[in-house]
């Protein structure tokens, strides 16, 4: 069974930082698309950051210079450094992963919550 394991959410004040980490079988490890997308309590789930099999990474406008998404091959991992965290950050953070695209997900995370305080 594919799995995609979150873990690293929390609640952090303002200004704070939280790493968040996604284990992966191999197999999904190796697609060709890993990504975080996030989704707060009454909006839609959005995408936060991809990497791609080649390293080339893209994020969303609104994390921009804050966050950054990159991978342990040693240890099958995904991770998300996230500073300088503010309120509209707050959110479930899920990992994903696509076998040949980032616009068409195969696998996602359970999830993990993350809560910054003002």
């Amino acid at each position: 069974q594919e799995q995609l394991v979150e873990s690293g959410g929390g609640s952090v004040q303002s200004g704070g930082s939280l790493r968040l980490a996604c284990t992966a079988s191999e197999y999904t490890y190796s697609m060709f698309c890993m990504a975080w997308f996030r989704q707060a309590p009454g909006k839609e789930r959005e995408r936060v950051a991809y990497i791609y099999k080649t390293g080339t990474t893209t994020y969303a406008d609104s994390v921009k210079g804050r966050f950054t998404i990159s991978k342990d091959n040693a240890k099958n991992t995904l991770f998300l450094q996230m500073n300088s965290l503010n309120p509209e950050d707050t959110a479930m953070y899920y990992c994903a992963a696509g076998r040949i695209s980032c616009n068409g997900i195969d696998y996602w995370g359970q999830g993990t919550q993350v809560t910054v305080s003002s």
